[in-house]
């Protein structure tokens, strides 16, 4: 597919001819690699933005959860087995 991109600043323009001079690199090969990375980028900062939700939003899936988990120990076993594996020479406070 080819496109036509306008108004491209100078100073942007110039950055990536320097780029491509030191890589060795056609300046339309250049400029695809910064849109992958760019594109590559956006989408992982997309997938890791916290979403935020309501306090009474976040306990009804608390709730919801706590009704799924399914093991055969005691709470104090489970506390037990969670300092356990923690890292030694950390003070933890539950």
């Amino acid at each position: 597919m080819n496109i036509t991109i306008r108004n491209i600043p100078d100073d942007v323009i110039d950055k990536i001819k320097t780029i491509s001079k030191m890589e060795k690199r056609s300046l339309n090969n250049e400029i695809l690699l910064v849109l992958e990375r760019g594109v590559e980028d956006e989408l992982k900062n997309s997938f890791n933005i916290k979403r935020n939700i309501s306090r009474e939003s976040q306990i009804e899936i608390w709730k919801k959860l706590s009704k799924q988990w399914k093991d055969d120990r005691t709470t104090e076993e489970i506390i037990e087995d969670i300092y356990e594996s923690r890292t030694l020479g950390r003070e933890v406070d539950l």
